[in-house]
């Protein structure tokens, strides 16, 4: 058996039982206590976390058993990885950054020369675009964290008001559009809002939580239904349809006519409507809104407060 079959049999041996002898790795592999001692310093300089315990009945210890035994891919599949890494190339900040750095590292130097060409051109001709964002998000491994393990956070937070303190309880994150978001339930208003992660300033503490929370998956599903219903009713130019089909809420809204022009005539949530005015805003004579009322004049005071930064001189 050459050795690296025995290291890794003996590497599945030891994380399974995490406390051992070396008499009981050489009865079960049928080897001497010295080429166990051996093995043993062999799979610390691979990076299993052992500690030694002396005494007469001392042994070895596996500190952690989160170290993974080696995976075999095909070429195929370690390619498809990298395609995997590379949807989040743009983002400033990811919860196990370093961990990616390193898993991307140690994967393509185990590579063989033509797979690794496979890769070097995979990145070359494909990427997930994102906006690049300068803005720093320190805490999010920190939040993802707390979400996980079911706890509550007292955190500051900067909005428009300024930096308050709020006690809530993070049901998950998720990146869009180069950001990354958090939704949580607030203690105060008793309900569940939307948080940008950037803008936590810092965690004050953290508390364990006992009741039962809806997650990130349940909370998707459940926002989908409209819990104040309103009809959005938009006549869209070849721009606008253009510009609202790259839009995610709002692509599968869009009905194109043959003209190429088209609109938009669904019921959605009143809750959404500060989140879309800003795309809408933006498209200018390209989307004339028909309704809702509570978007033309979201509309009409973005318009009137950009007029009064410029008077006009007389």
């Amino acid at each position: 058996m050459s050795k690296a079959k025995r290291l890794l049999d003996i590497l599945l041996f030891v994380s399974a039982k995490k406390k051992f002898t070396a008499q009981e790795i050489s009865d079960e592999f049928n080897i001497s206590i010295r080429t166990v001692h051996r093995y043993i310093l062999d799979l610390s300089d691979m990076g299993l976390p052992i500690y030694a315990e002396q005494g007469r009945n001392g042994g070895y210890t596996v500190l952690s058993s989160r170290l993974l035994p080696p995976i075999l891919f095909t070429e195929d599949e370690a390619v498809s990885i990298f395609f995997a890494f590379q949807s989040l190339h743009y983002y400033r900040d990811l919860p196990f950054n370093t961990e990616i750095q390193s898993a991307s590292h140690k994967l393509y130097s185990s590579l063989q020369e033509e797979a690794k060409r496979k890769v070097d051109q995979l990145q070359s001709y494909i990427t997930f675009w994102n906006p690049k964002r300068a803005i720093e998000t320190p805490l999010l491994k920190d939040v993802l964290e707390a979400a996980i393990e079911n706890k509550n956070l007292h955190i500051h937070y900067e909005s428009k008001s300024g930096t308050t303190t709020k006690h809530i309880h993070p049901i998950g994150v998720y990146a869009h559009d180069g950001l990354w978001y958090m939704p949580a339930f607030d203690f105060t208003k008793q309900k569940i809002l939307l948080f940008r992660v950037d803008r936590i300033v810092s965690i004050i503490e953290s508390e364990e939580n006992k009741e039962v929370f809806v997650n990130l998956k349940e909370w998707f599903s459940s926002n989908y239904e409209n819990k104040q219903p309103i009809r959005l009713h938009v006549l869209l130019s070849r721009e606008g349809v253009r510009q609202c089909k790259s839009e995610p809420n709002l692509e599968d809204l869009v009905v194109i006519k043959e003209d190429g022009t088209g609109y938009i005539n669904a019921i959605i949530d009143k809750g959404e409507l500060n989140f879309i005015s800003p795309l809408f805003y933006r498209l200018g004579m390209h989307a004339q809104i028909v309704e809702p009322k509570e978007l033309v004049d979201i509309l009409r005071q973005q318009a009137k407060d950009i007029l009064s930064m410029y008077p006009e001189n007389d």
